[in-house]
């Protein structure tokens, strides 16, 4: 179990790296430039598509409820973690540290 996690956190990073080397080439940027961005998007993406209930199921459910008349139990929201979000995360981790360290002047600009 633990080496399919592995296999599949790595893969996960490895699309997302090749998805932000695309970005940044288009934008004519380097690399990590453009790495806590797309990370940030990533996370926030995955955390959306992969968790359960919440507000926006919430709303779907009202308007369903406002539309029929018929009333829905609410779902609460529940958090899953997995390989394709911790890889998500790991990708806007090394993107906020290289970003804070181009801010701080430690990595020339270009």
């Amino acid at each position: 179990m633990r080496k399919k996690y592995l296999m599949i956190l790595t893969v996960a990073f490895i699309i997302e790296l090749l998805i932000t080397y695309l970005v940044a080439s288009f934008f004519s940027v380097r690399m990590f430039e453009v790495m806590f961005f797309t990370g940030v998007a990533f996370t926030v993406v995955i955390l959306f598509f992969t968790s359960s209930g919440g507000i926006i199921s919430n709303m779907a459910s009202s308007d369903v409820s406002a539309r029929t008349g018929i009333l829905q139990k609410s779902e609460p929201f529940i958090f899953k973690r997995g390989p394709i979000f911790m890889a998500s995360v790991l990708l806007l981790i090394i993107g906020l540290v290289l970003f804070i360290l181009l801010i701080a002047g430690i990595i020339p600009p270009a």
